[in-house]
C-alpha cells in the first residue's frame, strides 16, 4: 500500500482491529466510530505510506489522553482539529502530515478528522502499534534527547458543564506530558492532543510504520469470521497476528481504581489474573507469568467476539483471554525504554522488567 482511500468499510475494520490491538486501552469503538465517520464526511481521506513522505517534512502526532472509565470524559470531534490549530501558538511549522499515537478502538482514528478537514495526509506510521498508558511511552524515545523540546496542545471537556479547556505547552517531555495529563483530569477525564513535531525520517526507526494497515487487516479478518460465531472471530484475530486464546470464562472479580487520569487494577477471569494500567500489563495463571506488556493481552466478549476494554469489563461477563507476543506487533521505540516501563511495576504491583526486552 502506498495510498489507500479510506471508506466506511475501512472504518468498520479499523474499529475492530484497532480495539483488539489496543490491549485493553486505546479508547472505545464508539468514540472511534464518531471520529472515523466525522472524518469521512469532512472530505476525502487517504492513508499514506511513510515512504511517500518527504523525509524532511514536519509530522505531528495526534492522540487522546485520559482515563477511559471517567464518567465525565468528553472530547468532541471538533477538539481533534482545534489541537492542530493551537500548534501555531507554539511556532510549529505547518505539518506535512499527521500520525496517530497508537492503535485502539478510539485511538487508531486520532488524526483522521484533522487530516480530512485540512487535506493533510494521514501517514501510516503511528508512534506505537498497540496502546500504552502514558504519553511519554508513545513519544518514540524523544525523551532521551535532551535537546528536544516537546510541544503539545490539548482540548476537551464538556462546555455545558464549564469543563471545556484548551492549552498549549512547550518544555521537557515528561513535564509537558504530566501537564497534559492534568488537563485531562481538569476537563473531566479526556482531552484531544497534538504533540511532538518531528521530521518524517525520524519515524522510520522510532515509530511503527504499517500499524494502521495492520489494524484494518486484523479487523477485516474478524469481520469475515462473524458469521461463524464469537470464537471464530477471536481465533481469526489471534491467528492472523500470531497469538493464541489462553482462556475462556466469566469475570470473577474486578478491582478498578481511577486516579490521576488513569485506570488501574486487577481482573480475574477464566482462571487468569490480569493486572492493568489503562491497558493490560500482565497475565498470570496458576502462578505462571504468561504475558507481560508490551505483549498484547486482550479480552473479547464470549457471546459476540467483540473486543472488550478494561473500562468495559464487569463482573459476570464471559470473555476470551488472548495473548499475542510483542514481537508479532510493530512497536515504537518507547516500548523498549527501561525508564518508561519501570513505573508499571509500581502501579500494578507486579514484576515487569525481568520479562521484557530493554534498550
Amino acid at each position: 500500500m502506498s495510498r489507500l482511500k479510506l471508506t466506511q468499510e475501512h472504518v468498520e475494520a479499523a474499529l475492530l482491529g484497532g480495539c483488539f490491538l489496543g490491549g485493553g486501552g486505546g479508547g472505545s469503538m464508539a468514540k472511534g466510530r464518531a471520529l472515523g465517520e466525522a472524518a469521512l464526511s469532512s472530505g476525502p481521506l487517504e492513508l499514506v505510506s511513510l515512504d511517500e513522505i518527504d523525509p524532511e517534512a514536519v509530522v505531528v502526532t495526534c492522540s487522546a489522553v485520559g482515563a477511559p472509565a471517567s464518567k465525565e470524559a468528553m472530547a468532541k470531534p471538533e477538539a481533534a482539529m482545534r489541537v492542530i490549530e493551537l500548534m501555531a501558538k507554539l511556532d510549529v511549522s505547518p505539518p506535512a502530515g499527521l500520525i496517530t499515537n497508537e492503535n485502539g478502538g478510539g485511538s487508531t482514528f486520532n488524526g483522521w478528522l484533522p487530516a480530512a478537514m485540512s487535506g493533510l495526509p494521514l501517514i501510516d506510521a503511528p508512534c506505537n502499534g498497540r496502546a500504552h498508558p502514558t504519553g511519554v511511552m508513545g513519544s518514540m524515545a524523544l525523551h532521551r534527547d535532551n535537546r528536544y523540546v516537546s510541544k503539545q496542545t490539548a482540548a476537551g471537556g464538556n462546555p455545558e458543564t464549564g469543563r471545556y479547556l484548551e492549552a498549549a505547552f512547550s518544555g521537557p517531555m515528561e513535564a509537558v506530558a504530566a501537564l497534559v495529563r492534568q488537563c485531562a483530569v481538569q476537563a473531566g477525564g479526556l482531552v484531544a492532543v497534538a504533540r511532538n513535531p518531528v521530521k518524517a525520517h525520524y519515524l522510520k526507526e522510532h515509530a511503527a510504520p504499517g500499524a494502521v494497515m495492520l489494524a484494518i487487516e486484523t479487523g477485516t479478518k474478524m469481520l469475515e469470521a462473524r458469521s461463524r460465531g464469537a470464537e471464530a472471530v477471536v481465533r481469526a484475530a489471534v491467528g492472523f497476528l500470531g497469538g493464541r486464546v489462553v482462556a475462556e470464562g466469566a469475570v470473577d472479580a474486578i478491582d478498578l481504581i481511577t486516579e490521576g487520569g488513569f485506570d488501574h487494577g486487577v481482573v480475574s477471569a477464566g482462571g487468569c489474573e490480569l493486572a492493568f494500567w489503562n491497558e493490560f500489563m500482565t497475565l498470570d495463571r496458576g502462578g505462571e507469568r504468561l504475558g507481560t506488556f508490551p505483549d498484547l493481552i486482550m479480552t473479547t466478549d464470549a457471546e459476540t467476539g467483540l473486543p472488550v476494554t478494561t473500562a468495559e469489563l464487569v463482573k459476570g461477563r464471559r470473555v476470551f483471554v488472548t495473548l499475542v507476543p510483542a514481537d508479532r506487533i510493530p512497536l515504537g521505540a518507547g516500548m523498549f525504554c527501561r525508564e518508561l516501563l519501570e513505573p508499571i511495576e509500581k502501579v500494578v504491583g507486579r514484576a515487569v522488567l525481568p520479562y521484557v526486552t530493554l534498550k
